[in-house]
Order: structure tokens, then sequence, then C-alpha cells
């Protein structure tokens, strides 16, 4: 038995990965995705409105995403089957990270959570697919505040040559284009 260990903190303020309980025995394992008692003490509540599954093939890029105010949310990310590498991308103005990018390779192996705050992009590519992943959000999805920054505007080098990439995401306004409504001061977690 993996007991949990504590979050981390990322460069990106607010980010965090957050452990997931984990036990294995000979039948298969036990995970523990959500705790709310975790997310009341980093002072979140229970930001769950809805919760989506997406399954993707290696070389498979989906992002960089993100809902705009007044339907803006906090995003738990978690790896179930697969191994991806996921970016972030804070669009902030005034944080320190503004504009640009942090890498998080998350796995089924080595199960964690990251938490994506509001105004922060999030996106992946698949290393080891078909990967699964786990989205858990603070808001009701609406479609007409989805935005996001085009996955090959703000300076990342993917780790695969040629991906698979959605219309959807190709025409993204890229990052010198996006006009960001988020402002880090008055953001809340």
């Amino acid at each position: 038995m993996r007991k949990p260990d504590h979050e981390t903190a990322l460069r990106t303020p607010g980010a965090r990965l957050l452990p997931v309980f984990h036990q294995a025995d000979a039948r298969g394992d036990f995970r523990k995705v959500f705790d709310a008692a975790q997310l009341e003490r980093l002072g979140l509540g229970t930001p769950v409105e809805e919760v989506y599954l997406t399954t993707s093939e290696a070389g498979v890029i989906r992002g960089m995403h993100l809902q705009l105010p007044p339907h803006d949310h906090v995003k738990l990310v978690c790896c179930l089957q697969g191994r991806v590498l996921d970016v972030i991308v804070d669009l902030r103005t005034g944080s320190p990270m503004q504009g640009r990018f942090e890498t998080i390779e998350l796995s089924a192996r080595q199960p964690q959570v990251l938490l994506v705050p509001r105004g922060v992009a999030h996106g992946f590519c698949v290393l080891e697919g078909p990967a699964t992943l786990l989205y858990a959000v603070s808001t009701r999805h609406a479609p007409q505040h989805d935005s996001g920054v085009r996955w090959d505007s703000f300076g990342m080098t993917w780790p695969v040559p040629n991906p698979v990439v959605s219309e959807r995401d190709a025409a993204l306004p890229t990052l010198a284009d996006f006009r960001s409504p988020f402002r880090i001061e008055a953001q809340r977690p």
C-alpha cells in the first residue's frame, strides 16, 4: 500500500499536483482520485459540477483549452490509462508565469491529480496510448465560453513529430492574439 503524499505546488500560481490514495494487492488496485476534504483544506470547497472522460491514441495533442468568465472553472485532471505529457499555460495577467507553460507527466502507473486553476489553459500529448483522462470541473460546460490558445503558439516543443490535432484546436487563437479576461489578483482558487 502506498500512502498519499502531500500536494505539490507547481510554478504556475494555484496549480498543484495532488496525491492519489492508491493501494494494490493480488486482485488489482484501488485509487481515490477525488477527495472533498483535501480540496477544502486547499480553500477550494468541493468544485465538481461535471466529470468527463476522454480517450486518445498515441501522438494525439488535445488543447490548449479553458472556459471564459463567468463559466471559467477549476479543473482536476487524472490519467486513468496510458501516459501523457500534460501542459498548462498561464493566461492570467499579473501572474509571474503569464504566457509561460509548464509540463507534467501524468500516467496510470503513478497516479496523481493535476489541479488547473481558473485562467490557465490545459492540454496534453499522448505518449503511450490509448490514454484515458478524467476531468472534473467546477462549472457546467458552456460552449459559447469555450476558448484557449493554439497548441503550437507558445514555445512548447511537443514530443511527437506529426501530431493529430482537431480542427477546433488548430483554429484557436495564438497566444499573441489571445486577449485575457483573467487577472491573478481577482482570481478565485
